[in-house]
């Protein structure tokens, strides 16, 4: 028996945040895949992503403040860790918000319908949904494809989950802390996760391919972040994984450096090579949805696919994969439907995002490199933390605020922070891009609290040279 709907919302992340009482008079069905430990109800960010590792975050921060105290004269000491504590409040708090929110959508409108299984397209908004109490034909006016991502493993020989790697969906859950764990990767996931187990005290050994970490960072940044991370785990650059196998407990890695063949011995591996979208779990193909070549979802403007009725939405089609980018593309889809007549297209021209390891990143915008590469005319600026007064009431030697802006006209091109507080500082920065404050006006149009942190953004675009 088929079932028709109004609209099918496949994903119960962002895309479970469109169906608000506005769509009262709507037939809708929620499809989230799975019933296992990974599928829970909330989507990636808030089972095993954004919210969970920046709890960790903060865990791992506080456990790091014993080595920024001799400096200030404060004497203190991390006297243990304990694991199970530090895990079980963090999921303490996550599982019953995604176990409520599933609830909620199970039991709480009566013209909502959640399935719990995988949901594929076998035809132009045509799903077929491997439902719990059996499969399931769907046939619907409007979808809406909001199925994420998932970590992606390369293809090394030995690479498999007979070896019992972890991923980010699995490594803030394990048993216990491990003395070594090595990271394959160099991204935003590798250097969050490496800060917060070295500073649980485990032994980091970093495999990046590369020359820098973070290398799509700012040049400036990701020089500067590498350097200080050297000081702190074993970093290994231009790297490259040949084989992956294990002996007893532990796993042997043998790799291959401008040195020639290493063999590394670990406790654990956390492969945080980056994301592939799960356009392929929904069969988007066979739905008519156009792909582009790294399976990402082709949509316009307006969250529109190549199929008319069918929306996608964040990391099955983002190019930002950021939950404040999906949040924001779910708010445009759902303006869409609901208003045929009158689209929106989202704004996607200053896309920020944050790195959440230590010291921390911010980034919006050009990068100088960017600029370079572009032709772009600029002039840019850096302001080091050890300039404001309140950098030396930390005793801060290491972080600067960089902005890029055109010459003439003092538009800003983009900033890059790295240093204490970089993603709450380079909030008024997004803010004047978005709103078009020109570098000077901001600088000199508003007063700077003395003395606090904002004064190292004020210093550096009193700093650009413009005409």
């Amino acid at each position: 028996m088929d079932h028709h709907y109004d609209l099918v919302v496949i994903g119960s992340g962002s895309g479970n945040s469109i169906v608000d009482k506005r769509f009262a008079d709507w037939k809708v069905a929620i499809v989230e895949k799975g019933i296992g430990p990974l599928d829970s109800f909330g989507g990636t960010c808030l089972n095993v992503g954004c919210i969970p590792t920046k709890m960790f975050v903060h865990t791992a921060d506080t456990a790091r403040a014993p080595e920024h105290g001799a400096v200030l004269g404060v004497d203190l000491a991390l006297r243990g860790i304990d694991w199970p504590a530090v895990r079980d409040r963090v999921f303490g708090r996550i599982d019953p918000l995604a176990t409520g929110g599933e609830r909620y959508r199970a039991t709480g409108h009566g013209n909502v319908t959640l399935y719990r299984g995988t949901a594929r397209f076998t035809g132009e908004r045509r799903l077929a949904v491997d439902a719990a109490d059996g499969p399931i034909t769907i046939i619907a006016d409007q979808v809406v494809v909001a199925v994420g991502s998932r970590p992606d493993i390369p293809d090394v020989p030995g690479l498999d989950h007979t070896l019992g790697y972890h991923t980010s969906d699995t490594v803030m859950r394990m048993d216990r802390l491990p003395r070594r764990m090595t990271i394959l990767g160099s991204g935003f996931v590798a250097t969050e996760m490496a800060h917060v187990f070295s500073s649980l005290g485990v032994e980091i050994t970093l495999i990046a391919r590369g020359d820098v970490l973070l290398r799509h960072e700012d040049t400036d940044v990701a020089r500067r972040f590498t350097e200080l991370a050297q000081n702190r785990w074993d970093v290994r650059l231009n790297r490259k994984l040949l084989s992956a196998g294990r002996e007893g407990d532990q796993l042997l890695l043998d790799l291959e450096g401008p040195e020639g063949a290493e063999l590394l011995e670990t406790d654990e591996l956390l492969v945080a090579t980056g994301r592939r979208p799960n356009s392929d779990l929904v069969d988007a193909a066979a739905g008519g949805l156009a792909l582009h070549p790294d399976g990402r979802i082709v949509v316009d403007g307006q969250q529109a696919t190549s199929v008319p009725g069918v929306w996608a939405l964040g990391d099955v089609s983002s190019p930002w994969r950021l939950k404040h980018v999906a949040n924001h593309e779910a708010r445009t889809v759902q303006h869409n439907l609901l208003h045929p007549g009158d689209r929106r297209a989202s704004d996607h021209r200053y896309v920020p995002h944050a790195v959440f390891s230590s010291p921390r990143i911010a980034s919006v915008g050009m990068t100088e490199q960017e600029a370079r590469a572009t032709g772009r005319a600029y002039v840019t600026a850096t302001r080091e933390y050890s300039g404001i007064a309140y950098g030396w009431a930390m005793e801060d030697t290491t972080s600067f605020a960089k902005v890029l802006a055109d010459p003439t006209t003092g538009e800003l091109l983009g900033a890059h922070i790295i240093g204490p507080e970089a993603p709450a500082l380079i909030q008024p920065l997004i803010q004047a891009m978005s709103f078009g404050l020109d570098a000077r006006s901001m600088a000199t149009g508003q007063y700077w609290i003395h003395p606090a942190m904002p004064e190292v953004i004020e210093n550096a675009l009193l700093d650009l040279p413009l005409d």
